[in-house]
């Protein structure tokens, strides 16, 4: 028998690597170690495969978001007039055709990836047993039966889920979380949203862009506060366009269920009817039935698990990867610290992240931003520069129509060096990429004004930007000689 290389079982365990979770930091990690020779396993319910980001996360959101904004023709208002739509009662079912497809079609793509990659599927729910064996329930055993596997090294992978206060009676029709949209019977006239984070304001664009008459509950004075405040004044003006009413500086004291909806009643005193109540009041790490004490784990109050630099837990043989250890709790961050720990698993040397990595929001209009924000620069005493570009002055904002979407470049006057790329508008998550590109590679400002760009294109509005802060540069150069 040959000899077992760095890493490997060499016969003693069942595998070298056993991954619990298929989302996006489980899938890397279990690829990534099966193509470095591993023997690799992963666990999860065969419905589930994917994770949360496939099924009810995500790509669901994702592919919504697309099938509102084609359905109700609002990109191409400005162009063919306010009534302009391609269908006028929009129902679930047209929402759901599109996000079932390509939750299908994503399904398949990664059982596809996981087989080429000859990555051990295990069917069912994972819990420690000992730090180095799990029993997997709820796959092909008979009702009761659990199977036990053995492994080196163990990533965990198990993403977080809506997080549900106590004090609310969630019923999945009238009061839902995150994860009951897609559940949706009926598209609502009335919805509150309590919560105005990333998610919350994501759905809340979505519904207000299908005609309901949102209403945003947020405990704090603003919202989304790591993003640029200008970038979030237009998508308020825009919200607001759209119908969406504000309630800043509220909490929530209580949601009462009636017979055709229900009463939100505030703190303050004021009580919002609506049709549907959805909460977005953070996420809870899915751990509470991982069994983390036979392990020698344990995770926090919101489930998650504390790691190092390197991915491991406090017991060394461990890692975990993805939402489930918290902040950024991004599906693109979630696969480059699967990657990563995998590779440090296996004892094979690999490149950190890179620090300069880019924010994407899918609100309607998107916002998405790469470095540093004026307020952080600011408050930093770092001096910089703003370039801006607006999208009506591109001739592509007239013709697709989009005379709202910006980019704002922050540069620094010393070594005119890139500290910030902030994009409002259509493609924002696609274009911030240019932006982050030069931050990464140390590039400059005068590369973007001398690059030569496709016409007419929205990534024209680099140059532009770029063109705005040089020319304010020179002139407090003029200025000062």
């Amino acid at each position: 028998m040959p000899a077992a290389r760095p890493g490997q079982t060499g016969g003693v365990n069942d595998f070298d690597l056993l991954v619990l979770g298929s989302g996006p930091g489980g899938q890397r990690a279990a690829i990534a170690a099966a193509k470095l020779g591993r023997k690799v396993a992963i666990v999860d319910r065969r419905e589930m495969i994917g994770g949360v980001c496939i099924n009810t996360g995500t790509i669901p959101s994702k592919t919504l978001r697309e099938a509102v904004l084609y359905l109700t023709g609002l990109n191409q208002r400005e162009l063919y007039g306010q009534s302009y739509r391609v269908k006028d009662d929009i129902t679930v079912a047209d929402l759901g055709m599109r996000t079932q497809h390509v939750i299908g079609r994503e399904t398949d793509v990664i059982r596809s990836q996981l087989a080429r990659n000859h990555v051990t599927v295990l069917a069912g729910i994972g819990r420690f047993v000992e730090p180095n064996a799990v029993a997997v329930s709820g796959g092909r055993e008979p009702a009761g039966r659990e199977q036990k596997v053995t492994a080196d090294k163990i990533v965990i992978a198990t993403g977080t889920r809506p997080a549900r206060p106590d004090t609310v009676a969630f019923d999945d029709r009238t009061i839902i979380d995150s994860d009951g949209i897609i559940h949706m019977d009926h598209v609502p006239e009335t919805m509150v949203v309590v919560g105005a984070g990333v998610i919350g304001i994501e759905y809340a664009s979505m519904f207000a862009a299908l005609g309901t008459k949102v209403t945003v509950v947020e405990r704090r004075e603003r919202m989304l506060e790591f993003c640029d405040l200008e970038i979030i004044e237009a998508l308020k003006y825009h919200l607001r366009d759209l119908a969406v009413t504000f309630r800043f500086g509220e909490t929530v004291a209580s949601v009462e269920r009636m017979a055709r909806g229900a009463i939100t009643v505030l703190e303050s005193g004021k009580r919002i009817p609506a049709d549907t109540v959805m909460y977005s009041a953070g996420r809870q790490g899915m751990t509470d039935g991982l069994g983390l004490e036979a392990a020698g784990l344990a995770a926090d109050r919101r489930g998650r698990i504390e790691v190092d630099e390197h991915y491991r837990t406090e017991v060394p043989h461990i890692y975990a990867v993805g939402d489930v250890i918290g902040f950024p709790s991004l599906a693109a961050t979630s696969m480059e610290q699967g990657r990563l720990a995998a590779h440090h698993a296996c004892g094979e040397p690999v490149s950190d992240i890179i620090e300069v990595q880019p924010i994407g929001i899918y609100t309607i209009p998107e916002i998405s931003f790469v470095g540093r924000t004026e307020d952080e620069l600011t408050e930093a005493k770092v001096p910089f520069e703003v370039g801006v570009s607006r999208y009506r002055e591109l001739a592509r904002g007239q013709i697709i129509g989009d005379s709202y979407g910006m980019l704002k470049l922050l540069v620094s006057p010393d070594d005119r060096k890139l500290l910030g790329v902030h994009v409002f508008g259509t493609g924002a998550t696609e274009l911030v990429h240019i932006g982050q590109t030069v931050m990464g590679l140390g590039g400059t400002v005068d590369y973007l004004v001398n690059a030569v760009f496709n016409y007419p294109t929205l990534a024209e509005s680099y140059k532009v930007a770029a063109l705005d802060a040089m020319n304010k540069m020179r002139h407090i150069a003029r200025l000062s000689q």
